[in-house]
């Protein structure tokens, strides 16, 4: 035994990033992520955060946010600590005019921030479907139809058609993460098509990851969210073994021994 083992005793988890910590640039009024991502943790995994304010869950209050010089604040930061791994952590605004758009945002905030890896929700969601391997999706968000819509638009400009999609027309960030994860589930089911080889559900700040391994086993192809997968391409892109078991088979090889 080593002289180290004798002299202290056998500590409880204190959450510190000795595996990877991820900076997180989230929205202000939003709270699933954290707490997501934290769930999926294993330990020596930590999270940290800066937020900016998002005026409404439209169009026009996601152009607001993300025109504001709050973001560059925000991500100044998030980058402060000493954080391996940097991720917008809002899909429709990375998203919301392409696929162009979200590459430049990511070179704004590499150009803001040049320690840290980058990444946002939405360059994650496409690594996640390459590898599990996906074509067609079948797309599940809480948007209004014309958030909705950018969302398909993305995915379809990135090889992956949507056969079949729905939405639930929530506006308030709020209500977004007041919706109970049975109904969620039901919301994923209902999107399930014959032709989707794997399911999306978009949306950093409605519940998903206690739901993925039910719904995979219920369905017998890959769910993949946006939480998830931002989580999951934090890990990978840093090469660290950091998920919990349990949250869907994105996370072959990147399970740690819990």
């Amino acid at each position: 035994m080593s002289a180290v083992a004798t002299r202290y005793p056998r500590f409880m988890p204190d959450g510190s990033g000795t595996l990877a910590r991820i900076g997180l640039i989230y929205i202000a009024s939003s709270v699933v992520m954290e707490e997501e991502m934290s769930a999926m943790s294993a330990p020596g995994v930590s999270t940290h955060t800066a937020r900016i304010r998002l005026p409404k869950v439209t169009v026009e209050g996601i152009e607001e946010m993300m025109n504001a010089p709050e973001l560059e604040t925000a991500a100044r930061h998030a980058a402060a600590p000493p954080i391996d791994v940097l991720c917008f952590g809002g899909t429709s605004a990375s998203f919301l005019h392409g696929t162009a758009y979200d590459t430049a945002l990511i070179r704004k905030i590499k150009a803001w921030t040049p320690g840290p890896i980058v990444t946002t929700a939405s360059t994650a969601t496409l690594a996640a479907l390459r590898q599990v391997k996906a074509g067609k999706v079948a797309l599940a968000t809480p948007y209004v139809g014309a958030i909705h819509d950018r969302a398909v638009r993305f995915l379809s400009e990135n090889g992956h058609e949507v056969v079949k999609g729905a939405h639930l027309d929530i506006t308030d960030d709020h209500a977004l993460a007041e919706v109970p994860l049975e109904r969620v589930y039901d919301h994923i089911l209902s999107v399930d098509h014959p032709e989707a080889t794997a399911i999306f559900v978009s949306c950093t700040n409605f519940r998903t990851v206690g739901a993925i391994a039910a719904l995979e086993e219920r369905l017998g192809k890959p769910v993949i969210s946006a939480v998830q997968a931002s989580f999951w391409h934090c890990l990978h892109l840093v090469g660290v073994k950091g998920a919990k078991p349990g949250y869907g088979q994105l996370f072959a090889g990147l399970e740690a021994d819990v």
